[in-house]
Formats: structure tokens, C-alpha cells, sequence
């Protein structure tokens, strides 16, 4: 069986590390998760081999030296077509959880803006608060999006959940000036 000329490339990371301290096991992992690299099994992770992945399999690799373990890391590719799809399948199923989080986290957003206006707290405090959530929930969107190179389904629905939440917190916010508009031509 043979693997067709577009086959996508991977590269595969063997990560070994002492037991103790176990701070740097830790710190390798968040820096893998953090790039959406795919768990394999202990030690072992894959990511497409494309730009995105580079910094972050570096500073995996950096801390991975820092603590004095071993760090390998190995282009591949599926021996068969079925093989690169089946690895295909597995990153865009760990996308698909990333996106299923951001779209929960999106309607807690939205849940949470709901609640204020409910109960009209049209405070600056929590108008900053709501737009520093949103800025989060932007540059999580973006990072899924950086590393969701094969496109998960979930995507597009993330893109107009965003979109939601822009327009969420834009009414929120005129609440709040309005609110405090009238609060300052009470007092006059």
C-alpha cells in the first residue's frame, strides 16, 4: 500500500523527563496542550508539520533540555492513505473538543451578559469586566483558529458564535452608557 503524493506531514515529538521535579513534566505538557499538539501516549505527541507548530515544538523541546530530559523529534507520515487519514481524524477530533469548549464558554458569555442586564447592573466595572472576557474568548478564537489547519466543522459555528458575542456586548455596553447618561442628567 502506498501513500499518495499529498500525504501530510507530521512531526512526531518523543519527550523524556525525569520523575522530579515534577514541574517540568507539567510545563512541557501545558506548552503542548497550549499549541494543540495531539497526545499519543506517554511521552509521544504529533502535530502537523506546518509554521503554526514551530515555535511551540521548539519551546517544548527548550524546556524539555531545561530539565535536563531527552526530546526527539521525527518527521512522518501515514504508511497508506488510510493511516493519514485516520491521524488526520484524530487531530480534527481534538479540534472539534477545543471548539465544543470555546462554543460552551461563548454561551456562558452570553449567559453571564443575560444576567446583568436582568438584574441591570449597568456599572463601568462590569461593562470592563464583560469586554475583558470578550477579548479572551477573541484570542482564544484565534488561536483554535491558527491551529485548526484541516478545519474542523465546528469552526464556522465558532466564528458566528464570536460574532454573537461582539454584538452582545456592544448592546451591553450602550445599556451601560445610557444608564449612566440618565444617572448624570437625574443628578443635574
Amino acid at each position: 500500500m502506498t501513500t499518495s503524493d499529498d500525504a501530510f506531514p507530521w512531526l512526531i515529538l518523543v519527550i523524556k523527563l525525569p520523575a522530579d521535579p515534577s514541574r517540568h513534566r507539567v510545563a512541557v505538557w501545558r506548552e503542548l496542550r497550549r499549541i494543540g499538539a495531539l497526545s499519543l501516549g506517554q511521552g509521544v505527541w504529533a502535530v502537523p508539520d506546518v509554521p503554526v507548530f514551530a515555535d511551540g515544538v521548539r519551546r517544548a523541546l527548550e524546556l524539555t533540555d531545561g530539565a535536563g530530559g531527552q526530546g526527539v523529534t521525527l518527521r512522518a507520515s501515514g504508511r497508506s492513505d488510510e493511516d493519514a487519514a485516520r491521524f488526520r481524524d484524530m487531530f480534527t477530533a481534538a479540534r472539534t473538543a477545543d471548539w465544543t469548549e470555546f462554543l460552551a464558554d461563548c454561551g456562558k458569555f452570553e449567559a453571564e451578559i443575560a444576567k446583568e442586564i436582568r438584574i441591570a447592573k449597568f456599572t463601568l466595572a462590569e461593562l470592563e469586566e464583560e469586554e475583558q472576557s470578550l477579548e479572551r474568548l477573541r484570542r482564544w478564537h484565534r488561536d483554535l483558529t491558527a491551529r485548526d489547519v484541516f478545519g474542523a466543522p465546528e469552526a464556522a459555528e465558532a466564528g458566528l458564535r464570536l460574532k454573537r458575542c461582539v454584538a452582545t456586548c456592544e448592546d451591553y455596553a450602550e445599556r451601560v452608557f445610557d444608564a449612566l447618561h440618565t444617572t448624570d442628567e437625574a443628578a443635574s
